[in-house]
C-alpha cells in the first residue's frame, strides 16, 4: 500500500513499546509521532495533520479513553487502540466511545501494520454512489461523500471511518437489507477482524449521531431477524 508519508501518532507511556513501534513504521514509509502521555497527545494532534492514531488505554495523566473520546469530538482520525484488556464487553466500550479498531498486547509488528493498512484502505477507498453529495428529508440529513463529512440540521457531526462506511454502504445500495456478515464484507472489507456485534455498535453510534431519536430510526433501520438498511427519502 502506498502510504504517501502519512503521519501517525502513537501514544503510549512505555518507552521501548515507542521506540519499537517508531522505528517499524518509519522503516515502513510513515512518519510518526509519539507522546508518553495524553498532553503531549493532544498537542501534536493540534500540530499536526495526522492521518491516524495507536492509542494505548492505559495513560499516567489522561485515560485512553478519555484521549479518544476528546478526539472524536473534532476529528474521524481512524483511532486503534491498545490494550491488554481481551474480554469482549471491554472491546466493545472502545468501539463505543468512537475508536475504529482494536488490537491487544502482545502483538505483532507485523499485525500492528496489516491492521493500519486495511484502516487506512477503508477510510480513503471510494465506497460511494454516482453522485457526490445527497440530502434527505428536506436537508435535514446531509452527505457528502466527496469531502467524507455529515451533517445534521446543517450541523456537521463526526463519524468514524467505519461508521462513515456502514452508513455509505447502505445508502449505495437503499433497498437492500444487509446482514452483520454482508456490512462487514460491504463496508469495512475482508481483512476486518473483530466480532459480529461490533456491527451492532457501530450502527448504535451512527444513530445517536444522525437520527432525531435514536430510539426510532427513520434513516438506519433495523429489520428484524435479518439486519439492517437505509431508510432515508
Amino acid at each position: 500500500m502506498k502510504n504517501d508519508k502519512k503521519k501517525v501518532l502513537v501514544v503510549d507511556d512505555e518507552t521501548k513499546i515507542l521506540e519499537v513501534i517508531q522505528s517499524f513504521l518509519e522503516s515502513k514509509g510513515f512518519i510518526v509521532f509519539t507522546a508518553e502521555s495524553g498532553k503531549k497527545a493532544f498537542s501534536i494532534f493540534d500540530q499536526e495533520n495526522i492521518s491516524l492514531v495507536i492509542l494505548d488505554l492505559m495513560l499516567p495523566d489522561v485515560s485512553g479513553e478519555d484521549i479518544c473520546r476528546s478526539l472524536r469530538q473534532k476529528s474521524r482520525v481512524p483511532i486503534i487502540m491498545l490494550t491488554a484488556r481481551v474480554n469482549e464487553e471491554a472491546i466493545l466500550e472502545g468501539l463505543e466511545i468512537g475508536a475504529d479498531d482494536y488490537i491487544t498486547k502482545p502483538f505483532s509488528l507485523k499485525q500492528l501494520n496489516a491492521r493500519m493498512e486495511a484502516i487506512l484502505r477503508r477510510s480513503t477507498d471510494d465506497l460511494v454512489p454516482l453522485y457526490k453529495k445527497i440530502s434527505f428529508n428536506e436537508g435535514d440529513l446531509e452527505i457528502d461523500f466527496e469531502g467524507h463529512s455529515v451533517k445534521k440540521n446543517r450541523m456537521e457531526v463526526n463519524l468514524t471511518a467505519n461508521e462513515f462506511k456502514i452508513l455509505a454502504a447502505m445508502i449505495k445500495f437503499p433497498n437492500k437489507v444487509f446482514t452483520r456478515e454482508e456490512l462487514i464484507i460491504t463496508a469495512l472489507g475482508d481483512e476486518f477482524d473483530g466480532f459480529d456485534r461490533t456491527v451492532d455498535t457501530h450502527i448504535k453510534n451512527i444513530r445517536q449521531k444522525i437520527e432525531s431519536d435514536s430510539k426510532r430510526p427513520i434513516y438506519v433501520q433495523t429489520i428484524y431477524g435479518v439486519g439492517y438498511k437505509f431508510g432515508g427519502k
